[in-house]
């Protein structure tokens, strides 16, 4: 490669969002702040988490609706927040209090609803860190009618391929319109061409489950804006290594 193409392919990759998916989950529990801190401190620019509302209506991170084990086991809808924390699950308010907000977050809507998408702007807007969030949700309309009111939240397409009905070229062009920021795609769906055409039409391109060394590689090559993985060490390696080269 020549001095001059390194250079603006180093800029490139440098500008890769790393997201550690549900925090360092390997060596915490995921979605949890220890779990946030040690992808922090293995040097992930960004964190990703799922979201949904207390009994008493406080976001709080979780993958799934039902948390705990055996006769602890509760349901986050039934459940009030200070009672989650109990069992290890930490309001959204609480992560940015003890992190502070130096990172970019990824957060899929598990309830996909204007209020709770509006519940989670707040969360993050309270916190200063409104232009740090990423809203991801499998459902374009609701992040079309979300855009008028979220600004500067950015917006996400996170779906599978085969989901998408419409040919990719018009998804691409829709989602610009819209004022959706990103898609995201499992790893393995993207291509070179797929992500060049995204990109011509403003459309950031995010790869999840970005796993391996190889998979992180090939989507680096690729030019992705951002990928996920549940090990930030490997990540946060790999995509310096590439930068070096």
């Amino acid at each position: 490669m020549r001095n001059r193409d390194r250079s603006v392919a180093r800029c490139v990759v440098v500008s890769v969002i790393t997201f550690a998916h549900r925090g360092a989950r390997l060596e915490e529990p995921e979605n949890t702040i220890p779990a946030f801190r040690r992808a922090l401190e293995a040097g992930a620019s960004g964190l990703e988490t799922d979201v949904w509302r207390s009994a008493d209506g406080e976001v709080v991170c979780s993958h799934d609706p039902v948390v705990g084990r055996g006769l602890r086991r509760r349901k986050i809808a039934s459940t009030t927040a200070a009672e989650l924390a109990d069992l290890g699950v930490p309001r959204l308010a609480d992560v940015y209090k003890e992190l502070g907000t130096d990172y970019m977050l990824s957060v899929d809507l598990k309830e996909p609803t204007i209020d709770a998408a509006a519940a989670l702007i707040t969360v993050a807007a309270d916190a200063g860190a409104a232009a740090g969030l990423w809203l991801c949700s499998p459902d374009v309309d609701l992040l079309t009618r979300l855009r008028p009111a979220s600004t500067p939240v950015k917006l996400v397409h996170s779906d599978r391929r085969r989901s998408i009905a419409a040919p990719l070229e018009r998804h691409a062009y829709e989602l610009s319109t819209a004022g959706i920021d990103a898609m995201n795609l499992h790893h393995s769906e993207w291509t070179a061409g797929l992500v060049s055409l995204f990109h011509r039409f403003d459309v950031k391109a995010f790869a999840w489950d970005a796993q391996e060394v190889r998979h992180l590689r090939a989507v680096l090559k690729m030019s992705i804006d951002a990928v996920y993985c549940d090990r930030p060490d490997r990540m946060v390696a790999t995509v310096s290594e590439w930068a070096a080269e």
